[in-house]
């Protein structure tokens, strides 16, 4: 299905007379710039279609900005919707891969052109972090849900919330976890298994040489790649958009780091009937969960930031001590994720199952937020009676169950 031109409509008033112009945006070229075509639909209510004029240059300075913003909505993590064919899978004469991909920014294209064997894997990590993301918000108002755009998470993203900074952390560690485990399984031409010093309090009897995950080269191309969006911009210093982009990009280093420091040692054991007189080890990444759960962590603990007439963050409280580029920050407090508010982005808490007998965030007098809720009678199939029979299987009966869940009004 063909994707749905955006048109323009502009009404000039030029020389005692009323004109208009139509604009469509029909998409992006392959590095990724506005590409727009003039409409002229004829007269319209006695209005002349619009001829060239000073008062043009004002139009394409607004296209201009308009063209930015729709740019800006979009994110690479819309890689994560969309499953990214690699490229020997594209036959002679097709469009090339980078110019298909939604939402990267010019930079982005560049390095999509030079690594075309890597987007798959972005969009992995990206799918990673929007999991784990869900994981770790699941019994709160804000849920970390997707919406059906380039944006992926919507409006939400716009304000420089905690949420943003947990959700930018995330994304950018699920692209380290991703592009280094794609070394160590040799699905990369430019990196391989992870060459890692090996550490000084590692037993001298134990070998060092396993095949372990790359996190070195996942680290640095994660930084290339997911920065690349707020570095290429130029904003004024000390404006809001700057502040913003300062806030992105320290909450990007905060999740590569987690991901690398949290990589250890992993150890298998050689010798007769398991002796383990010998043992060979390497470097591995920790479970994503892990990665999740220490981010949540850093969320809880985010510093609020403002921006400086010199074009740095600095804290809102002195009284704190100053982030490290482990640690997560927002610029913008939280909006209420309470109703649905179509500016904001925020979906609210109606429909939302919560939990009556828990005073925790996932219970129903903070989850409604007061408005009260609903019961209703959900039938649960589970297997129960499980016995064990030689050899070698588990055999279990269903059994039904009504139990009562709680939505919130």
């Amino acid at each position: 299905m063909a994707a749905k031109r955006s048109v323009i409509s502009i009404i000039l008033y030029e020389n005692s007379a009323w004109s208009f112009l139509e604009l469509a945006h029909l998409g992006t070229d392959s590095l990724g710039a506005p590409l727009w075509k003039m409409l002229v639909p004829g007269h319209w209510d006695g209005l002349r279609p619009a001829m060239p004029s000073l008062l043009l240059l004002f139009v394409a300075a607004l296209l201009s900005s308009w063209a930015q913003l729709l740019t800006d909505a979009n994110s690479w993590w819309s890689l994560a919707l969309n499953p990214v064919q690699r490229p020997e899978m594209f036959i002679i004469g097709a469009q090339p891969v980078c110019s298909q991909l939604p939402g990267l920014s010019p930079g982005q294209r560049k390095l999509c052109q030079l690594y075309q064997e890597h987007m798959s894997y972005i969009g992995e990590g990206a799918k990673t972090g929007i999991r784990e993301c869900q994981h770790q918000f699941r019994q709160r108002r804000w849920n970390c849900s997707t919406v059906d755009n380039l944006s992926v998470f919507g409006r939400v993203m716009q304000i420089g919330s905690r949420e943003t900074a947990f959700t930018y952390a995330v994304s950018a560690a699920g692209v380290v976890n991703a592009i280094s485990r794609a070394c160590r399984e040799g699905e990369l031409s430019t990196c391989g298994c992870s060459r890692a010093a090996r550490p000084k309090d590692l037993p001298r009897d134990w070998l060092w040489g396993g095949c372990g995950d790359n996190v070195e080269y996942g680290y640095r191309f994660a930084k290339e790649f997911v920065d690349a969006r707020e570095r290429e911009k130029n904003f004024a210093k000390g404006s809001e958009e700057q502040g913003r982009a300062l806030m992105n990009l320290q909450n990007n280093e905060a999740g590569r780091r987690a991901v690398y420091k949290m990589a250890d040692v992993s150890c298998k054991c050689h010798g007769v009937s398991g002796s383990c007189s010998l043992k060979t080890c390497w470097l591995q990444l920790a479970e994503f969960r892990k990665v999740g759960d220490r981010l949540k962590e850093k969320y809880d603990s985010a510093a609020a930031m403002r921006i400086t007439r010199q074009g740095k963050l600095e804290l809102t409280n002195s009284r704190f001590n100053q982030p490290s580029p482990e640690d997560l920050v927002y610029v913008d407090p939280s909006p209420d994720y309470c109703l649905r508010n179509e500016t904001t982005g925020s979906l609210g808490t109606q429909g939302r199952l919560c939990n009556k007998t828990s005073e925790g965030t996932d219970g129903c007098e903070l989850m409604c937020c007061g408005r009260g809720y609903d019961r209703f009678k959900s039938v649960q199939v589970e297997r129960c009676h499980c016995r064990f029979h030689w050899c070698c299987f588990v055999r279990c009966k269903k059994c039904t169950e009504i139990v009562d869940q709680y939505v919130c009004k």
